[in-house]
Order: C-alpha cells, then structure tokens, then sequence
C-alpha cells in the first residue's frame, strides 16, 4: 500500500453535480485514511463544498482568466507542484486534465474510467441496465492509487446551525421543510412547470416549501410560485452558496431534477427525490446514498428510448415533456411517505 501521508492532487473542475459527488467519496477517503492529505482542483464558485472536510485544499482553477490554455495549465501546474503533490487522482478526464498531468511527468496518474461503451450501449438501447455508479468510479481511482474505500455505510455532516436570517426565511413553525429545485440544464430533463405547480400547491398544504433555481427567468417564475401559494418562499438569487448549503441541509426532504440540487441535497445526507425526463438513473447519477424507489422515472412504454442521452441534451421533439408522465400525486405521494 502507498504511503498513507501522501498528498493527492485531486482534479474535479465542474460541473456542479459532478463536483458535488465527490464530496461523499473524499469524506470516507479522509475518515478510512485520516493522514491523508488532498488537494483538490476546482473551480473557485465550488469551494464551499468543501467546507469541513478536514485535510483538504481548495486550489481554484481559473480556466477562462490566469489559466486558460496550454500556457495557464502550465503556470496552474508551477503553483501545485509547489504544494508537493505526490500522485494524482483525476476524477475528470478531459481534454484539460489531460493536459496538466502532462507537466506532472514522473508523477502517478489515475484518471476516472467513464464507461464510455456502456454508455453508448444504453442510449442506443442495446443494453437496458443499472450501469456502476459515478460515486463508485470515483472511488476506483482511489482504491487504484492504493486506498480502498466503502461507500455503503457514509456518514454526513450534522445540520447547520442557521443564522437568523436564514431563521427568518424558513419561519418558526414546526412544519416539515420541503426543498423543491424544478429546473435542470435542458428541458428535456425538467418536470412541467405547469404540473410542478400542483405539486407545490398540494404540499404547501401542509408543510413549508423553499424553492431554489438560478438565473432570471427562473426566479420569475420561482416568485410566481412564492406568491401564489402560502408557505412557500423562494430563495433563488438571494443568498450566499455558503447560506445556501446550510438550508438544504436543514431541508427533510429535497425534490429536485436530475440535476445539480439533487446532488448538493445528498452529499449533506438529505433524503432525495428525484424525477427523470429523458435521462435514466441507469447511467450512474443518481444522487448518492439514496433508495431506488425516490427515484421517479418516465414511462418508458410511452418513451421507449428512455435515455435518450446521458446528459439529456439530445431526445426527439416529442420526448421533451416525458417526464410529465409521472403523475404529480405519484410525486405528492412519495414525498409524503419519506417525511
């Protein structure tokens, strides 16, 4: 076995639930190996995952400013080889990793085996199967480096305690909290806002909803949400990543995508339910720890080519509202089961 005070360069530049699911991974790495130092490579807006993992360094990489292109990496290279890295777990494998391990030569390098050809056989329809999961594909880097680790029993960080701001906004009742996060990078992987609207109206019946999203249409529509219905309160574009972390934490429940807010929920051990479009939790990204059942998939007697891609950026014109075949009682339901 290697050395167990060794210094891992650990590469993870985006996107965010690809950065998000390392986090369960480092925290049973540190817990097993507690000697271990990582220095992890990301992007600056992503620190704050990172947060409370002990042994770890956040090094930013700036990859559109101070190290774009090959002469960037290089002086991006310099300045990590300074922290006298050891060997390197690339959990990445792009282009741009690629390149930086480059001016690492000597070093030991692992990248990620993304399972390509299995991939490919499960959109194309060939083969119809749970693939391994990216949690597990980032832990074979490791266990290849020599350091083994379990994923089947994680802990998770307690709650954050919230500070009375963020008391303010969720209120003093003692209803259950309910994160819902209704959109994704691409259509084709988004429930209806039109039925999204029904689920959030029959939970907000009973329990307090907080609604998350990013850019300025969606906080329009997220407002639209707030001010139609009691006990739902959107907190798209008003708080810190820091302040926004330490919610979710304290949600009971997150209904999210197959996206992002998935994944930030279940590294903070949060229970998560999820709903499919075009994508399939098949293909490895379903969010970390969870049951199968809390994910809701699309009716693939009515999308028979379900998953139609891997990152739902490519479907036929007729597949991008699939995931409207799920009924929003199905989704009441089972969110009401959980809590």
């Amino acid at each position: 076995m290697s050395k167990p005070s060794q210094n891992i360069l650990v590469i993870r530049l985006s996107a965010m639930g690809d950065v998000a699911m390392t986090i369960p991974v480092l925290r049973a790495l540190i817990q097993k190996y507690p000697t271990l130092k990582l220095t992890v490579l990301t992007r600056a807006f992503f620190t704050p995952f990172f947060r409370g993992l002990p042994n770890v360094t956040v090094v930013h990489a700036d990859v559109n400013g101070e190290h774009k292109g090959v002469i960037g990496l290089w002086k991006l290279s310099k300045a990590l080889k300074a922290l006298n890295i050891d060997v390197i777990a690339d959990l990445h494998n792009v282009l741009r990793s690629n390149i930086l391990k480059q001016f690492f030569f000597g070093k030991k390098t692992i990248q990620i085996d993304k399972g390509r050809a299995e991939k490919k056989a499960l959109v194309s329809g060939e083969k119809f199967q749970q693939l391994k999961t990216t949690h597990q594909r980032y832990a074979d880097v490791f266990e290849t480096l020599g350091f083994p680790v379990e994923l089947s029993n994680p802990s998770f960080p307690q709650r954050a305690i919230l500070s009375p701001e963020l008391q303010t906004i969720v209120g003093h009742s003692f209803k259950k909290l309910i994160g819902i996060a209704p959109f994704a990078a691409h259509e084709g992987k988004m429930y209806p806002l039109n039925l999204m609207k029904e689920v959030i109206e029959t939970l907000s019946e009973d329990y307090n909803i907080v609604l998350f999203g990013g850019g300025k249409k969606e906080v329009a529509i997220l407002n639209e949400f707030q001010n139609t219905f009691e006990n739902v309160i959107n907190v798209a574009g008003t708080l810190s990543f820091d302040e926004e972390l330490d919610l979710i934490s304290n949600l009971d429940v997150m209904l999210a995508m197959d996206s992002g807010n998935a994944h930030m929920a279940a590294m903070l051990g949060v229970k998560v339910v999820t709903v499919w479009g075009v994508t399939h939790p098949f293909a490895g990204f379903a969010p970390f720890n969870q049951p199968k059942d809390y994910c809701l998939v699309a009716d693939r007697e009515k999308f028979p080519e379900i998953p139609t891609s891997i990152y739902g950026n490519k479907y036929p014109e007729n597949y991008k509202g699939a995931a409207g075949s799920i009924a929003p009682e199905t989704i009441v339901s089972k969110i009401k089961a959980i809590i």
